[in-house]
């Protein structure tokens, strides 16, 4: 998951091993090419997975993460120079003018206050060209998909280079409407190690998404399915209409 866990410098450098199948990522490049733009903002782009996927298409790409960690290890990756990135969020960014505005993975929901959100949207409002688009994803919540959030159902297992066997977990630690925290555990073999951190996402419904969206100025072209989570979570591509 894509959360501020890894804020921590050791837990940044095992986001990519311990994630390493990002097909959720295919559905954002087709939509690059759909639409296509030449110019993207990758808001919340972690550890720059997809920002450098695109970079090494051609795209000129703006990468911004408040997470100091995970944007070090951005940085540190091969192509990272095609990429330029800001330490910060959306809410402050400079002139941009870009054809589209990514929130991949959990970014959207990871954005959990309503000042953040809010000033979020208008930072990607003031940074699309007129007729760019924003795309991201949120689980429905009508799902309830942190029910699966437990050891049993969580529980990895990954041999990391350089680091040796670690296993995770995540357990929900509380649930607050629309608000659900979970504490992620990291046990290192090598040392016996454990680190824990916790973080909360929202869950928003789609109805609140499109009023958030409509509010700042967005027209919403649609709303699509993920498919990594067909049936699960909600694509929105919205649009800043044309001046």
């Amino acid at each position: 998951m894509t959360d501020e866990s890894f804020g921590d410098p050791r837990l940044a450098a095992l986001h990519d091993p311990l994630d390493p199948d990002r097909g959720d990522l295919d559905a954002y490049l087709r939509m690059t090419e759909e639409f296509g733009a030449r110019r993207v903002l990758d808001i919340g782009c972690g550890t720059g997975v997809f920002a450098l996927l695109l970079a090494g298409r051609g795209i000129e790409v703006t990468g911004v993460e408040p997470a100091r960690a995970s944007l070090d290890v951005a940085r540190a990756k091969p192509g990272a120079a095609r990429v330029r990135w800001i330490d910060g969020d959306a809410s402050a960014l400079p002139e941009l003018a870009v054809d589209l505005v990514t929130m991949t993975a959990n970014v959207a929901q990871a954005i959990a206050g309503p000042d953040a959100w809010h000033g979020t949207l208008r930072g990607a409002h003031a940074a699309l060209r007129p007729g760019g688009r924003l795309v991201f994803e949120t689980r429905d919540p009508a799902r309830r998909a942190w029910e699966g959030w437990n050891r049993e159902e969580s529980y990895r297992r990954a041999d990391v280079p350089g680091v040796g066997t670690v296993e995770s977990w995540h357990r929900v630690t509380r649930v607050d409407g629309s608000l659900v925290t979970f504490r992620t555990t990291y046990v290192f073999a090598a040392d016996g190690t454990v680190l824990t951190s916790d973080s909360t996402l929202r869950f928003r419904g789609r109805e609140e998404v499109e009023a958030d969206l409509a509010g700042h100025g967005f027209a919403v072209e649609g709303v699509r399915d993920a498919p990594d989570r067909p049936g699960r979570e909600f694509v929105f591509v919205a649009r800043r209409p044309d001046a």
